[in-house]
């Protein structure tokens, strides 16, 4: 197991991660709030994690506080990326009465958490099948395999509906 050097790591990924969580936010202070989290978690988790991709574990790290925080947030979202966001975000909510969060609900029932990372990076955040797969740790292929069966799902349960 690889020894992970958390201020190393605050150096060398701080920007990274801030980025992303500039990117997700779209709030400064939330953004450096979440950023400082990211390391907080890491520093509470040193003991089951290993230091192997690095960038990788802490764009997702971002990823997942930035998600929580939005999810938290009671502030409805302004533009139609943010609105897709809090939906995917919010699923856990259980006093949304919105028709997206009953259907992104339905559709991540049964869903590891990481397809929902994966299908954010992918289909909100524009990342590669590859870039996506190296985030998350799986091969293209693995990220292949689950959006498709997230789109069959979403295609079955569309047809329910209509």
């Amino acid at each position: 197991m690889l020894k992970i050097n958390v201020e190393e790591y605050y150096k060398k990924y701080g920007p990274m991660v801030l980025r992303r969580c500039r990117w997700l936010l779209k709030d400064e202070e939330k953004a450096l709030d979440a950023m400082q989290d990211v390391f907080v978690l890491l520093l509470r988790n040193l003991d089951r994690l290993d230091g192997f991709y690095p960038s990788s574990l802490l764009y997702r790290m971002a990823t997942n506080v930035c998600l929580n925080i939005i999810r938290d947030s009671k502030k409805m979202p302004e533009t139609r990326d943010e609105q897709i966001l809090y939906s995917i975000a919010a699923l856990n909510d259980p006093y949304s009465q919105s028709m997206d969060n009953d259907a992104l609900n339905r559709l991540f029932d049964g869903e590891k958490e990481s397809t929902r990372v994966i299908s954010v990076l992918h289909y909100i955040d524009k990342l590669s099948l590859e870039e996506t797969a190296k985030v998350v740790g799986l091969s293209i292929s693995g990220v292949r395999r689950r959006l498709r069966l997230l789109r069959k799902k979403a295609k079955m349960l569309q047809e329910k509906i209509l």
